[in-house]
Parts: C-alpha cells; sequence; structure tokens
C-alpha cells in the first residue's frame, strides 16, 4: 500500500500483537544512556521499555488544542546522545495524524545523522475524512534508518489474538530478531494461517475508514447536546473530550466518578504524560456498536 518493496524473511517480524513488537524492537536498538525522543500524550508501554533498556526518554510534549509538533522545538531536543525517534501516527490519545509536511521536517532533521526512528502505526487503516495515512514506508530514506509497527489486531477487530508485525531494512530487522527469538519465538502458527487468508480480502481493511468515520460521526452528533467539547478525530477510534465545563476534578477523579455515577468508562488523558499533566482531558472510544452509543452519549448529555 505503500510503495515498499521488501523481503518477507529478512525485512518483515511477525510479532505477538504490537506492543511485543515495540519491546523487541526497543530492546535490540536502544542501549544504557542511548537518549529516546518520545512524544507525548504517548502510549503506556513507551517509556518503561526504554528505561528498562537503559535508555533515557526525552520528552516533548504535544499541546491543545492542536496537538501539532513544532518541529523547531523538537529540534532542540536532539543532542549527541540521541539514538532514536519515536513517532505514532494515527496518534493514541490525541486522534492526529502525521503530515506530508511533518514527515519532510523530521528528514531535515535526522538528515546527516545516525539517528534510528520508530514508526507505531497500528491505527494505519483508521484515517478519517478522506485523508490517507503516510507511513513510514513511503519513504525511503527514512525507511532506510527506521522500522515501521503494524496491529492485525488492530485491523481485524481481533485484540485478543495478539499478532502484529515490524517492517524494517534486513541489518535493523536482523537484530529485531535477536530479542523476538528468546522472547515469544514464534507467534502461533494457526493464527498465521487466519490472518494470512483474512488478508486476501483487501475490502476488510480498505473499508475501516469508512467504517469508523461512521461511529466517530454518530457519536459526535449524539454528543452535541453534551457539555463536553470535543476536539476533532483525524484517526485511530478515539475521542478526546475537554469536561472543563462540567468539573475541575482530576481527570482520574472525573473519570471514576463517570463510570461509578453514570455508568460510562473513559480514560485520563494525564496518564499519557510522564508528569502527570493535567488539561481536564478524557479519552473516549468509539469503537462500538451503536447501540452502545447512543446509551453512552445519552448517559453523557445528561451530565
Amino acid at each position: 500500500m505503500y510503495g515498499a518493496s521488501v523481503h518477507p524473511a529478512s525485512e518483515i517480524t511477525i510479532t505477538a500483537g504490537g506492543s511485543e513488537a515495540l519491546y523487541s524492537i526497543l530492546t535490540a536498538l536502544v542501549h544504557p544512556r542511548d537518549e529516546v525522543i518520545v512524544i507525548e500524550p504517548a502510549f503506556d508501554c513507551y517509556k518503561p521499555i526504554i528505561t528498562l533498556s537503559g535508555g533515557i526518554p526525552v520528552v516533548y510534549r504535544l499541546e491543545k488544542p492542536s496537538f501539532r509538533i513544532d518541529w523547531e522545538a523538537f529540534a532542540q531536543l536532539i543532542s549527541p546522545r540521541t539514538r532514536l525517534i519515536l513517532l505514532n501516527t494515527p496518534h493514541n490519545p490525541t486522534a492526529t495524524i502525521f503530515s506530508a509536511a511533518d514527515w519532510a521536517a523530521l528528514a531535515r532533521i535526522v538528515e546527516g545523522t545516525n539517528i534510528l526512528i520508530v514508526s507505531d502505526e497500528v491505527y494505519e487503516h483508521l484515517v478519517f475524512d478522506g485523508q490517507s495515512h503516510l507511513s513510514l514506508l513511503s519513504y525511503p530514506d527514512l525507511f532506510q534508518r527506521g522500522v515501521a509497527v503494524f496491529s492485525f489486531g488492530k485491523t481485524y477487530h481481533g485484540t485478543g489474538w495478539r499478532m502484529g508485525y515490524a517492517v524494517a531494512p534486513s541489518y535493523l530487522t536482523h537484530e529485531i530478531q535477536k530479542v523476538h527469538q528468546y522472547n515469544v519465538f514464534a507467534v502461533p502458527t494457526f493464527l498465521q494461517y487466519a490472518i494470512s487468508d483474512f488478508i486476501e480480502d483487501r475490502a476488510a481493511y480498505l473499508s475501516l475508514a469508512d467504517f469508523y468515520q461512521e461511529k466517530r460521526d454518530f457519536f459526535e452528533r449524539a454528543m452535541a447536546q453534551s457539555r463536553f467539547r470535543l476536539f476533532p478525530s483525524q484517526g485511530s477510534y478515539f475521542q478526546l473530550a475537554d469536561y472543563s465545563q462540567i468539573s475541575q476534578s482530576s481527570d482520574v477523579d472525573f473519570v471514576k466518578q463517570l463510570t461509578k455515577v453514570h455508568g460510562v468508562a473513559a480514560i485520563p488523558v494525564s496518564v499519557f504524560y510522564n508528569n502527570g499533566q493535567q488539561d481536564q482531558l478524557i479519552r473516549f472510544c468509539f469503537a462500538k456498536t451503536t447501540d452502545i452509543l447512543e446509551q453512552a452519549a445519552e448517559k453523557l448529555c445528561k451530565i
């Protein structure tokens, strides 16, 4: 889909989900005292894996309402010890996506360096409003220093099957597979056969954007009369919401109350920040059936 030609044995690693891919990649490539730039809010496994490998997470924080990267400020984080930049597009939890300008800016920053790039793209097929997912694999120069991570669980609604894959040049794949070999050795064969059957039906993943955009739009319309302020969701199946017109409580306290009193579960965004940053934002997931979304919105509109 991204115009890349890769060798199945030497450049693709089938993994036990995207998380195992990230663990094997970061464990293989990050050494003690290496600096790894992480963009916050960030998926919760990134920093623990880096720290476990002896690396030092260097945080770039996205700011509301746009949650866009200021590349001039980002470049200031680069140091002689920068080993790797860890990206996530579509982004969890902000639901933003990388643009061509973002990739071009990143290319300028790493040009002439030995910095590696890991691009977490598990929500690749969930990009909305006619936009396209721009993968690391689409940029040959960046791919030669990078790894892209994908998830069959996200694509085929089977997260419990724990199957993903990492695509990297052979010299990086060789190192990643050293960790993968002694981590899980191999993903169960029968699951691989099952996924290979699914892949034959291209419509199953090419229709995902429309499938989830319909859910996003339904939830957005259903929430129109609520006191929550929704942020644009460009990709993934997440929806950020500002609850400042309802409560001044911390987001952790607010979602506990939301669950116990109103029967709707959400995730506090502060848990995606190393410093527990409080922006009075919570994350809803609209990967639900229409009746569940309708019931949730009805409860939320009454608050």
